[in-house]
């Protein structure tokens, strides 16, 4: 592996507290996966790549579209929620790979997708590259990643309640990371560095579920990687602060149905020649 520093953390806490929580990340993106699934397209026996695939949730829809899914992440502990939800079914495999340099065989897929798995690479170019290397001519890449963190609530929101006790200055670093892909000019320049053509690009706008009321869904966001490395900097009276306000400033967002807040996502599709 190459993605050194992204394997130590998947393979970690930020890992482990994916695969902990599972269905809460599956809930909280549930009106963003089916448009990811539509743009793709997977007609019955085709070979699809599940780039950071996770805990398996989208490897196991093109599955059940009849696909035959190879599934590949960095994380351990999330490839093993994975294999268990996919026991017992056939046409559908994980992998623990790094897929900025994993052979996956020259024109092996007729799809690659990702749910929000693409945004992590240290080399996005040389990522792209290999999985264009991967499709047969004319496969298609369909993928989920976010626009710019201002444009979602989810995250803005709960940083600027934490920004009030905590420094957040690091959140937007460059490099690997949630919104490393949010310039959708950058975008473009990627895919078509990687031999991918007719890069369609569209804006994304759905609510995500953060929890059940306004207290599980502060908890679910301080304990998750992004929060948890700013706040794992504070002493314990300052976290139990920012905790209390965090939770009473998603309280208007609390219905009968959870907490609900805005996301902006790119929802992106390409095509090697």
């Amino acid at each position: 592996m190459v993605n050194e520093d992204e394997a130590r953390d998947w393979n970690g806490e930020t890992g482990r507290y994916w695969a902990t929580h599972a269905g809460h990340y599956d809930a909280m993106l549930a009106r963003l996966t089916p448009h990811l699934l539509d743009a793709a397209g997977i007609r019955p026996g085709e070979r699809v790549l599940d780039i950071g695939c996770g805990c398996g949730t989208t490897a196991l829809l093109a599955a059940g579209r009849g696909a035959r899914v190879l599934g590949a992440d960095l994380s351990g502990p999330m490839l093993a929620v994975a294999r268990e939800r996919a026991a017992g079914r056939d046409g559908i495999r994980f992998d623990q790979a790094d897929v900025q340099v994993h052979d996956f065989g020259a024109g092996v897929f007729d799809l690659a997708l990702s749910r929000f798995g693409v945004m992590f690479f240290d080399d996005p170019l040389a990522a792209f590259t290999n999985v264009t290397r991967a499709l047969r001519p004319g496969g298609r890449v369909a993928f989920l990643c976010w626009r710019d963190l201002r444009e979602n609530q989810h995250r803005a929101l709960p940083l600027d309640v934490i920004g009030r006790y905590a420094d957040t200055s690091g959140v937007t670093s460059p490099g690997p990371g949630m919104f490393s892909f949010a310039r959708p000019e950058y975008l473009r320049e990627v895919l078509a560095g990687a031999g991918l053509t007719g890069a369609g690009v569209a804006e994304l706008r759905e609510p995500v579920r953060l929890g059940a009321d306004a207290a599980s869904a502060a908890d679910f966001l301080r304990h998750g990687a992004m929060f948890r490395a700013i706040l794992a900097r504070c002493p314990a009276d300052t976290v139990a602060r920012a905790t209390a306000a965090l939770t009473e400033a998603l309280v208007p967002y609390q219905t009968p149905g959870g907490v609900w807040l805005e996301s902006a996502a790119w929802l992106v599709t390409a095509r090697k020649p």
